[in-house]
């Protein structure tokens, strides 16, 4: 009798441990998923700026110091995030910008 209820306890325990298991798991995988959507999301905000700031300055000819500090800055979170590509070729034409209008 004393062996038959210390298996199963060890079952309800291993039942437990393992609906728990389930759960952290399934928890993890939803926050990644989350983690993942808001880092691609910082991405396209991140883009999107860059390219109005690099359109808006390109036009006017120059952009100001303050202008290429923020671009910098902008370019350079892009950039850990791991994005690159088309955006390494903006951040260098914007960089040849003329600080003053010439």
């Amino acid at each position: 009798m004393e062996t038959v209820k210390l298996l199963l306890s060890i079952f309800s325990a291993t039942g437990v441990l393992g609906m728990a298991t389930a759960a952290i798991i399934s928890r993890v995988r939803r926050e990644k998923e989350h983690d993942e959507a808001t880092e691609k999301g910082l991405q396209a905000l991140l883009r999107d700026r860059l390219i109005y700031q690099y359109d808006k300055y390109k036009d006017k000819g120059y952009a100001p110091i303050y202008a290429k500090e923020n671009f910098e800055n902008l370019y350079q979170q892009y950039h850990r995030l791991g994005a690159n590509g088309v955006m390494d070729d903006i951040y260098n034409d914007f960089r040849k910008l003329p600080v003053r209008k010439e």
